[in-house]
C-alpha cells in the first residue's frame, strides 16, 4: 500500500483506504442527491411515474393479488417479461407502504441505494484480489471511491425503478466470488455451492448475466487444472455442483412459465420484442419508444390478441429478417448503440458535451467516456502484466453489453457491470500514477 501512497502519512493512508469511510461518503452523496431530487419534483409525480414501467406494473399486479402479470398498466394476463426477483421486491414494498405512494417510492429508492452502497464491498475486495498483498488495498479502495462518485450510480438508484442497482451488487459479487474460487485454498463444496447460489440469484434478477457464466466457469476450470494437486474428477464435481445449484434456483420459475404458457421459457420472454424495437424500418438513432406496446395501442392490441410468446416470436422473425436485409443500416445501428452504452446514453458525446449548458449532464458524459477509455487501458495493462485476473475482468465489458448492441441501449443497461468498469479504471489510474508521477518503470505488481 505504501508503494501506491509513498508520500502520504500513515493515518491519511488508513483513511484513504477505509471501506467504512468510502461507504459513508457514498451514502452522503446519494442522500444529498435524493434530497435535491425530491425537492425539484412534485411528490405526486415521484410516487407514480417511476413505477409506470414494466417492473412497476408487474409489481402492482402482484401486490393486487393478480399474479405475475400485466406489464402495460392494463390487464393483459400472465407474463414472463422479466425474471421475478425485482418485481417481487417492489411488490413487497407496495404491500408495506401502499401502491403508488411517496413512502413506497422512498422505500424503493432506499433499497436501490443500499444495493449500490453494498457494492463497494465486493469491488474493494476484488481489487485486493487483483492487486495482491502489496498494493491490493490501495487498488480496491480507489475502485470503491470511483464507484462512490460515479454519476450513473448516484442518479439511477433514485430515478430508475428497475433491477440495475441490485444487479450491480450481484455482478460485483460474482467477480469477487470468481476470484476467490480461483484461489487454490478455496476448494470446499460449500464454497462452490455458494457460488452456484449467487449465480442463481443473479440470473433470476438479470438474465443477461447468463452470457458470462460459461466464460467465468471455463476460466476457473483452466486455472484450477493448472494446479497439479487438483484432480480432474474433483474439479468436475465442483463445477457440476455450481451448475446444479444455479439451475435449481431457476427451476421454480421455469416450471411456472411452462404451466402458464405450455412452452419452455427458462428465464424471460422479451428478447424478440427488444430485437424488433431496435431493428426495424422505423428504428431511429435515438430510441423513442413509440412502437413499444406500453405506449403504442396497436402493438398492445397485437400483443393481447396473439399472446405473449407468439407475439415475441413474430417480432423476433421480423427483426432478424430486417437485420439480414439491411446490413449497412445494422452496422450503423450497432455502432450507435455501442457509443450510447459507453458514453452514458449519448451516441455523439463530444457534440452533446459542447452543446449542453447543464454542468451535471457534462459531468455524466465526461465521466462515462473517461471510464470507457480507462477501462480499456486497464484491460490491456492487466494482460500486458500477465495478471491472473485479466480474463475474468475483461469478460464483463467485452461480453455483457452485446445483448444491448444488438437490441436497445439505455444508460441503466450498463450499470450492472459498472463496478467492474470502475475497478478496471482504477487499475489504469494506478498504473499511470506509478509511472508518471513517481517515475516507477517497474511492472505493475500482480498476484
Amino acid at each position: 500500500m505504501k508503494r501506491f501512497y509513498p508520500h502520504m502519512p500513515s493515518r491519511a493512508r488508513k483513511l484513504a483506504t477505509s471501506l467504512p469511510l468510502i461507504i459513508l461518503v457514498a451514502l452522503a452523496i446519494r442522500l444529498v442527491f435524493l434530497w435535491d431530487y425530491q425537492h425539484l419534483n412534485p411528490r405526486q409525480a415521484v410516487r407514480v411515474i417511476p413505477f409506470l414501467f414494466e417492473s412497476g406494473n408487474i409489481a402492482h399486479s402482484l401486490a393486487a393479488g393478480q399474479g405475475f402479470a400485466s406489464p402495460f398498466r392494463v390487464p393483459t394476463g400472465p407474463t414472463a417479461w422479466m425474471t421475478p426477483v425485482y418485481p417481487l421486491l417492489l411488490a413487497a414494498i407496495f404491500k408495506l407502504f401502499g401502491a403508488y405512494t411517496f413512502g413506497a417510492w422512498l422505500a424503493a429508492v432506499a433499497f436501490n441505494i443500499a444495493c449500490v452502497l453494498l457494492a463497494c464491498v465486493p469491488i474493494y475486495f476484488a481489487g485486493v484480489a487483483v492487486g495482491g498483498e502489496v498494493s491490493g488495498r490501495g487498488l480496491g479502495a480507489l475502485a470503491a471511491w470511483l464507484w462512490a462518485i460515479f454519476p450513473n450510480a448516484i442518479l439511477m438508484p433514485v430515478e430508475s425503478m428497475w433491477e440495475a442497482s441490485l444487479a450491480a451488487l450481484l455482478g460485483a459479487t460474482i467477480l469477487w466470488g470468481t476470484l476467490r474460487l480461483e484461489n487454490r485454498k478455496e476448494n470446499s463444496l460449500l464454497g462452490w455451492s455458494a457460488y452456484g447460489l449467487l449465480w442463481g440469484a443473479t440470473l433470476m434478477t438479470n438474465a443477461t448475466f447468463g452470457a458470462l457464466l460459461p466464460f467465468l466457469l471455463g476460466w476457473l476450470w483452466y486455472r484450477r487444472r493448472k494446479n497439479p494437486d487438483c484432480a480432474p474428477r474433483q474439479m468436475a464435481k465442483r463445477m457440476a455442483v455450481t451448475l446444479a445449484v444455479a439451475a435449481l434456483c431457476c427451476v421454480p420459475w421455469t416450471i411456472r412459465n411452462y404451466r402458464v404458457f405450455h412452452q419452455f421459457v427458462p428465464l424471460r420472454s422479451v428478447l424478440g420484442l427488444q430485437l424488433w424495437l431496435g431493428n426495424n424500418a422505423e428504428t431511429q438513432d435515438i430510441f423513442r419508444g413509440n412502437l413499444h406496446p406500453i405506449y403504442n395501442a396497436a402493438e398492445r392490441a397485437r400483443y393481447f390478441s396473439l399472446g405473449e410468446l407468439a407475439y415475441m416470436q413474430e417480432k423476433k422473425q421480423l427483426a432478424i429478417s430486417y437485420m439480414l436485409s439491411h446490413p449497412a443500416r445494422e452496422t450503423h445501428l450497432i455502432w450507435i448503440r455501442f457509443l450510447s452504452i459507453w458514453a452514458g446514453g449519448s451516441f455523439r458525446p463530444i457534440a452533446d458535451f459542447l452543446d449542453t449548458p447543464d454542468l451535471w449532464f457534462r459531468w455524466v458524459l465526461a465521466f462515462n467516456v473517461f471510464a470507457a477509455f480507462a477501462s480499456l487501458a486497464g484491460i490491456i495493462l492487466l494482460f500486458v502484466h500477465r495478471n491472473v485476473a485479466a480474463f475474468p475482468l475483461a469478460v464483463f465489458p467485452a461480453i455483457f453489453p452485446w445483448a444491448y448492441y444488438l437490441t436497445l441501449a439505455l444508460p441503466r443497461y450498463r450499470l450492472p457491470i459498472d463496478p467492474i468498469v470502475m475497478l478496471l479504471t482504477a487499475f489504469a489510474l494506478r498504473a499511470a500514477f506509478l509511472r508518471i508521477w513517481l517515475g516507477n518503470r517497474e511492472p505493475v505488481p500482480h498476484r
